[in-house]
């Protein structure tokens, strides 16, 4: 399993030769130029919630690749209006594909479209494949919900907001980590504007006393597990 970042709350995943491109936020934004969407390979479109820093890319990525739009069933069914394939969930369903199994698990946050229409509830994913398993939270409070995951699922990785203000900061994340029962995590949704920007040393300090392993990556670097 190969984890590229993209830039904000964008990953790209490739599984047993499938891509997934995640929350596909990279034209608007500055720090993500050296991504060319047009680059991308996309075989699903894996999105978290409606926010426009999370779809901003969602149509044209879905256009020129035919990409299959997983999400929860308002967002796949706004999609689904304009024309696209889409494969709608909701919180505690799993479904197996054709790269491994995804369940929809919950977050809070909120979610709505760019014109303020209703995007259904923000959820998060926990993906199986290749015989590892991984955690997207996407945009998130510290929630005791979290504590179900490894009811479930060994995780290897977690994938977890740290830019605080519209999301879990740093220390959540740490508590976040004991809740799912994985010390190696990537961080996102961090420094893409004011709100969220962190220290990156700091950071990294506060998670290695806990014994913990926070990764911030460059945008376009990768881990493969």
């Amino acid at each position: 399993m190969k984890i590229t970042y993209l830039g904000h709350a964008s990953l790209a995943i490739e599984v047993n030769g499938i891509n997934i491109i995640v929350d596909p936020f990279i034209t608007a934004n500055p720090k993500a130029s050296s991504i060319n969407i047009e680059d991308l390979k996309a075989d699903y479109i894996l999105v978290t919630h409606a926010h426009q820093d999370h779809i901003l890319d969602v149509e044209a990525i879905a256009k020129r690749t035919g990409a299959k739009i997983v999400s929860n069933y308002e967002i796949v069914t706004h999609f689904g209006n304009l024309g696209f394939e889409g494969h709608p969930m909701n919180h505690g369903g799993k479904w197996h594909f054709d790269f491994g199994t995804v369940k929809y698990v919950n977050a809070i946050h909120t979610s709505s479209f760019p014109d303020g229409s209703y995007g259904g509830q923000p959820g998060g994913f926990v993906i199986e494949g290749e015989h590892k398993n991984i955690y997207i939270a996407g945009d998130t409070a510290l929630t005791y919900d979290m504590k179900l995951i490894p009811m479930r699922t060994k995780l290897d990785l977690a994938i977890l907001p740290v830019g605080d203000n519209f999301t879990m900061g740093v220390e959540d994340a740490i508590m976040a980590s004991d809740f799912i029962e994985c010390d190696k995590v990537l961080g996102y949704h961090y420094d893409t504007f004011g709100y969220i920007e962190i220290d990156h040393d700091t950071a990294k300090r506060q998670f290695f006393e806990k014994g913990k392993d926070l990764m911030l990556l460059d945008i376009g670097e990768f881990i493969e597990l």
